[in-house]
């Protein structure tokens, strides 16, 4: 009777195809908001069983590399892994299509054809591994090598889409996660990929009692981030900033057909009763608050451009209480060349100060594709697609990431929406490093579906990497204060419409990874030089064999 190893690695046509689906949709368990890290175990397994059933021959002889397998095997294995973890992972973003009815002939294209592009990129990454591939225990660091580089590049290409990275794994679980703060994201993607494949070598049977090494090493290895983990979380906490009070106001209000500028003074009244809410069980007011935390895209109409709406907030806010809110930013350019007058667009923070004064800005620099602007919108809008914000012509991209000037409250780092997911990317270009992360975020397109739970996990471990404490406003959830080691002091769970109201953490000493952070590039550079080198050698070996 075969193994299951051996039905994997022999299977052909569509029930190998079947078998990388399905290892690639469970792999999804191991994502927010499930949180099941070792999940990963069985699409990690299976690709390195794939892999090795990747061998010679095959109707496209002519990809096959000598002596170590089909490329277009390998090639479609990854595909079809990665398209099942896409399509499991994200089927939620089908929900963004439905907020709007005249979108809702695209759904397929959010739920079916983003995964069907994302797959690309650990097909590519199988193709490396296999490349690599060699007998034994040294395959997983093959597999580890190639996915791992392939979700680097997803992170970066195009602007780049790093969600639900194989790290996150690791990273979901804030015991395990803690090793962010030395190794970063990326880091955790090659140790979640090589420990979570090893059990595939139980199954190497000329190996003998050796088989079970990998395993063990990589349960030893488990075992030692939890101590790690555990050991750092139960340091001394780190305290709070003195004087400072945070009031996140959670509307509870998603991108609707309510969210239109004829609602505009029901949305403000709303704003502001939950606003001036008091907190009976901590004994808070508005007027012991000295941050008061607006979400992203707070208001269907341009704050800065209607007096009456910022004459409203100034009179809300009290005299030492500032407002930091979510607002699209209007500025307009003058004519040039013969091209008339036009307005550009930004998706902003706006820091108000009692009285409606606008004491400082920041302009989003990674904007979301189809959400804020359109690639390639000469041919996409002949298709009848467009940006899901009703902006014209979109959004514009800041110029520079820069600390947030926020009177009473220490420097902030501020990350609008999804640029919280960037590893390595939330700090300033230039100045003093900032001793806060503030994110305000817009998730209610996507309803009460694991995307916000996914968005959140990922916003968290930011603040794991840089040592910092992070301050989280969304429309719907998930609202947060989070302090330094990733542990959540106060939060609104998703679809609440309530406030939040707590202390500032203090930020911890700069990490490892947060000092050295920049190193995680080069890295994965050498990573990409250290393969091409090594397959350098066995073209030149392979070469050298034929001549003899």
């Amino acid at each position: 009777m075969l193994s299951l190893a051996d039905r994997v690695i022999l299977a052909s046509g569509w029930t190998r195809r079947l078998i990388a689906l399905l290892a690639g949709a469970f792999g999804a368990l191991a994502m927010a908001p499930i949180n099941v890290g070792p999940a990963l175990v069985v699409p990690m397994v299976v690709a390195v069983w794939l892999l090795d059933g990747a061998s010679e021959g095959g109707p496209k002889r002519f990809l096959a590399w000598p002596g170590g397998g089909s490329l277009r095997l390998a090639f479609g294995a990854g595909w079809w892994l990665g398209f099942g973890y896409f399509l499991s992972g994200l089927w939620w973003l089908g929900s963004a299509f439905l907020v709007e009815p005249e979108f809702a002939w695209a759904l397929p294209l959010g739920v079916v054809g983003l995964p069907i592009l994302l797959a690309v990129f650990p097909a590519l990454g199988f193709v490396v591994a296999r490349l690599l591939w060699a007998p034994g225990a040294s395959r997983l660091f093959a597999l580890a090598l190639g996915l791992g580089l392939s979700e680097w590049l997803r992170g970066g290409i195009l602007t780049g889409f790093p969600w639900n990275p194989l790290g996150m794994a690791l990273g979901g679980t804030l015991v395990t996660a803690q090793a962010a703060a030395f190794v970063g994201l990326d880091g955790l993607t090659l140790i979640s990929i090589a420990l979570f494949a090893a059990p595939a070598t139980l199954a190497d049977g000329n190996a003998g009692r050796l088989r079970w090494t990998p395993t063990l090493v990589a349960l030893a290895a488990f075992v030692l981030l939890i101590g790690f983990g555990a050991a750092r979380l139960g340091q001394t906490p780190p305290g709070t900033v003195p004087g400072v009070v945070v009031r996140i106001m959670q509307p509870g209000i998603g991108p609707d057909e309510k969210f239109r500028p004829e609602n505009k003074d029901a949305i403000l009244a709303h704003y502001f009763e939950l606003s001036r809410r008091n907190d009976a069980a901590k004994g808070v007011t508005l007027d012991d608050v000295t941050l008061l935390v607006w979400p992203e895209s707070a208001f269907p109409f341009i704050l800065t451009r209607d007096p009456q709406a910022l004459s409203a907030i100034g009179s809300l806010l009290p005299a030492h209480t500032v407002l930091v809110t979510g607002a699209a930013r209007e500025e307009d350019m003058p004519a040039r060349g013969g091209h008339p007058a036009y307005s550009n667009y930004y998706n902003a923070i706006e820091v108000v100060g009692s009285g409606g004064t606008l004491l400082d800005s920041y302009d989003k620099i990674h904007l979301v594709p189809f959400g804020e602007y359109l690639p390639l919108e000469g041919i996409l809008r002949q298709l009848g697609l467009r940006h899901f914000v009703s902006i014209p012509g979109g959004f514009e991209p800041g110029t520079r990431r820069r600390p947030l000037v926020i009177p009473g409250l220490p420097s902030a780092s501020p990350l609008i929406c999804y640029e919280a997911i960037f590893p390595g990317a939330v700090m300033p270009d230039v100045g003093p490093r900032p001793q806060l992360l503030l994110n305000v975020t817009n998730d209610g397109w996507f309803g009460l579906t694991a995307g916000p739970s996914q968005h959140f996990a990922q916003a968290r471990l930011r603040s794991i990497e840089e040592g910092l404490p992070m301050i989280r406003g969304a429309a719907t959830g998930i609202s947060a204060i989070v302090d330094p080691y990733g542990r959540i002091t106060q939060a609104l769970p998703l679809g609440a419409d309530d406030i939040l109201d707590g202390l500032l953490p203090q930020p911890i000493s700069q990490t490892i990874f947060a000092r050295y952070g920049k190193m995680s590039k080069v890295v994965m550079a050498g990573c990409m030089l250290l393969t091409l080198l090594i397959l350098r050698e066995r073209f030149k070996r392979k070469t050298s064999q034929k001549t003899v």
